[in-house]
C-alpha cells in the first residue's frame, strides 16, 4: 500500500514491447512497457485493454483508421477488435497498460515479440 513512482520504475527496464508488472487490481493487473516502432497485429478475443501514454505519442492502428493518443491521454481497445499499437519517428513511447491478468500479449498470434512473463518491478 505505497505509492508507485510511474518514471522511476520505467527507468529500471530497458526492453521494449516488454511489459512489466507493477501493481494487481483484483483480476486486473497494472503494466508498464516502452514501446517504439510498430509491435504486430492482433487482438484479445475476450479482454478489454486500457493505454495510457505517459510520454511519447502512440499511434493505435485499427483495419478502418489510426487514433492519435497524446500523452497524459487514455485508449480502450475493445475486446475482439484487430489493433496494432505503433510510433513514429524511432520515438519510444511509454505507456501504462491496465488488463486482465488473462491477457495474452498478442492475442492468438505468435510473434517474435510475443511475451508470455511479465516480470514484476
Amino acid at each position: 500500500m505505497k505509492s508507485i513512482n510511474l518514471k522511476q520504475k520505467h527507468a529500471e527496464f530497458i526492453k521494449q514491447w516488454h511489459p512489466h508488472q507493477i501493481a494487481v487490481v483484483d483480476d486486473m493487473q497494472v503494466l508498464l512497457a516502452k514501446l517504439q516502432g510498430e509491435f504486430v497485429w492482433h487482438a484479445h478475443e475476450n479482454e478489454d485493454e486500457l493505454f495510457q501514454v505517459i510520454k511519447g505519442t502512440l499511434y493505435m492502428q485499427y483495419r478502418d483508421r489510426t487514433e492519435v493518443v497524446n500523452e497524459g491521454e487514455i485508449i480502450v481497445v475493445p475486446k475482439g477488435v484487430e489493433h496494432n499499437p505503433m510510433t513514429k519517428n524511432g520515438e519510444e513511447v511509454h505507456v501504462l497498460l491496465f488488463e486482465k491478468i488473462s491477457t495474452a500479449h498478442t492475442g492468438n498470434v505468435q510473434h517474435e515479440k510475443t511475451q508470455t512473463h511479465y516480470p514484476k518491478i
